[in-house]
């Protein structure tokens, strides 16, 4: 009942939401009556399907539709909401404008500052609408764009040098993914040719830190046979991150959620990546050594879980000249390893996706996600330590991205 009560206030929202953009579309809508009607039709059938299929979705089985549509159909209307939301913004100040403008000019009897639009040009009120509408239609444009972009992989070459690092390891290339998030794939010969690109650098060491599947060990069931063909002479070594241990699904019992993150070790064997957990393996290389630390997952973010155990991972690694630390959530960086641990030379992450939307170009980076996240994507260095925030090979949520491109990290160290 609390749930579907929420539901109500959320649909409600929608509603006054619809309507206030529908004022803003009468004042810029063409004054030739076929095509202002046919403007009025097409807005509230897509507004009336959209709030249709919110409204029915406690009545109908979401979870047997095709998956591609699910995701879409939902990525859609959470698109639609979030530009009309955007869009009502821009009015909202307009609107904020004029009613100070009335109630001044209530205030001082002065009808020249009541009424505040010119009889020449265009008014200050239909440019705001112009503005809020273009802005809205563009966000929502942009997602739909970034459909095309969720298996557009990028290789970012990052060169790290330390003083400390033992002279064999000079010149280690190690590939660094993360966020596979292999239940919203659909498509395996795109995911396929993110593996190629991998394996066609022939690197000496793959690194993956965290969240292999949305939820369910099963959605790797297609892609187990893609992900095993990574190999590297030093081995392929993987942790977990927040979403791996099924803490997002309603399970039948508490058995069944153990169960599943059982299932979900295995298929990391299967698939011959050596999970970490809480735990440190020794790296050799020309008879030196270099220590390799995964942790399960551990945030400083308060809906985030904390199931790692560094004190345990870390424990023995400490007479090796270098180390490297897999924790899936950056934010660990600052809240223990950077306070307690200042001999991890290296720590590598993802968790962010960069929000999947954003702005990256020469001397500029946004995305909302920088907001929570202070580390949020690609290399940041404080003293002598390093982080990396790998922004994703996967995508969950919105079936795109937008600015922030699927990354394959290539890192060698000097």
């Amino acid at each position: 009942m609390r749930n579907s009560g929420f539901l109500w206030i959320i649909i409600g929202l929608i509603v006054l939401l619809d309507v206030y953009i529908f004022q803003a579309i009468k004042v810029v809508a063409p004054t030739a009556p076929k095509l202002r009607t046919t403007l009025f039709i097409v807005y509230w059938v897509v507004a009336v399907v959209a709030l249709g299929i919110m409204i029915m979705l406690p009545n109908i089985n979401y979870e047997a539709w095709p998956k591609a549509v699910r995701t879409y159909v939902f990525a859609i209307i959470v698109g639609l909401f979030f530009s009309k939301l955007v869009a009502s913004m821009f009015l909202a100040m307009d609107d904020i404008r004029r009613g100070s403008m009335w109630i001044l000019g209530k205030l001082y009897s002065n009808p020249t500052v009541a009424i505040s639009q010119t009889s020449e040009g265009i008014t200050r009120s239909t440019f705001m609408s112009w503005l809020g509408l273009a802005i809205g239609g563009g966000l929502f444009g942009t997602l739909l764009y970034g459909f095309n972009n969720k298996y557009r992989y990028q290789l970012t070459r990052v060169k790290l040098a330390y003083d400390n690092l033992p002279s064999a390891f000079k010149g280690l290339k190690i590939v660094h993914i993360s966020d596979i998030h292999s239940g919203s794939f659909n498509d395996e010969q795109a995911v396929q040719r993110g593996i190629d690109k991998i394996l066609k650098e022939k690197p000496d060491l793959i690194l993956f830190t965290g969240d292999l599947v949305n939820d369910r060990h099963t959605e790797m069931t297609d892609y187990i046979s893609h992900f095993s063909k990574l190999s590297a002479p030093m081995g392929v070594f993987s942790t977990l991150g927040n979403h791996d241990y099924g803490d997002y699904v309603r399970w039948e019992s508490p058995e069944a959620k153990v169960t599943n993150l059982e299932n979900l070790k295995k298929v990391h064997a299967t698939m011959g990546w050596r999970l970490l957990m809480n735990e440190h393996v020794v790296l050799e290389k020309g008879g030196e050594t270099i220590a390799l630390l995964g942790i399960e997952n551990w945030s400083a973010k308060g809906n985030f879980p904390k199931y790692g155990k560094m004190s345990e991972a870390y424990t023995g690694s400490e007479k090796h000249p270098f180390k490297i630390l897999m924790s899936h959530d950056p934010s660990h960086w600052q809240a223990e390893v950077r306070k307690s641990y200042p001999d991890i030379d290296l720590m590598l992450s993802g968790h962010t996706h960069g929000m999947q939307f954003g702005v990256e170009i020469p001397g500029f980076r946004w995305s909302p996600v920088q907001y929570m996240y202070k580390q949020w994507a690609g290399l940041y260095e404080e003293e002598k330590q390093k982080l990396y925030v790998n922004r994703g090979f996967g995508f969950i949520g919105y079936p795109g991205r937008v600015g922030i491109l699927p990354e394959i990290t290539v890192i060698e160290l000097a």
